[in-house]
């Protein structure tokens, strides 16, 4: 699995139910080469952070694998300490985080769009992860504390934003979403705006493709 196809089975699962737009909105932030996310520093993070955490996860079990080493002398070989269990990468977990939080941004998902997201995850083997995180939602502080790059920054608001956008109407309860997030980004009403244009933009062209 690798983190475009953890984030692209989010996407479907998220955007799936809803209505035409979500179409542009979806080729939009996946639709291949050029689109928002293969092009994204912050995509690039997480892609790098999981193929370490895998190559990591594959050395641990190849470890756990392998006989113990013979200890040399009498003594009889210390008993082993269990590692705790590896965690996704957290540049790979803010993005699916972040997705999650904006897919509820006009409040609780019901249970058939979770079943969507969850079924959509299990796809690709992160079923498991999805849930948890679904089940375990984070503040809008928690996901975005320590991004300091403004790059990423401002492409985590365009992503919820297109999320939000999908199904071409943004409700209050969404437009206080976007507001908040911003606030936690530390993007100020113009970079927003600009941020909005530009994805919007993009939505409705790609939603124009195949038309």
């Amino acid at each position: 699995m690798s983190a475009e196809k953890l984030i692209g089975a989010l996407l479907q699962g998220t955007l799936g139910g809803r209505r035409k737009r979500s179409h542009g909105a979806m080729r939009y932030l996946n639709g291949g080469r050029g689109s928002f996310i293969n092009a994204s520093t912050l995509m690039t993070a997480a892609g790098l952070a999981w193929g370490a955490y895998e190559a990591a996860t594959r050395h641990k079990s190849a470890a756990a694998a392998a006989p113990p080493l013979p200890v040399p002398g009498p003594l009889p070989p210390l008993p082993g300490t269990p590692a705790p269990p590896a965690e996704a990468p957290e540049d790979l977990l803010r993005v699916v985080r972040l997705m999650i939080s904006a897919a509820r941004a006009d409040g609780a998902l019901a249970p058939e769009e979770q079943e969507a997201i969850v079924a959509q995850a299990r796809t690709v083997g992160a079923d498991q992860l999805v849930e948890y995180e679904m089940r375990n939602p984070r503040s809008l502080a928690d996901i975005t504390a320590g991004v300091r790059d403004a790059m990423a920054r401002e492409e985590m608001y365009a992503m919820a934003f297109a999320v939000v956008r999908a199904d071409e109407a943004v409700t209050g309860a969404e437009r206080i979403y976007l507001a908040q997030l911003a606030h936690a980004l530390g993007l100020d009403p113009a970079t927003t705006a600009r941020i909005e244009s530009v994805a919007a933009a993009g939505i409705d062209a790609a939603g124009k493709v195949g038309e």
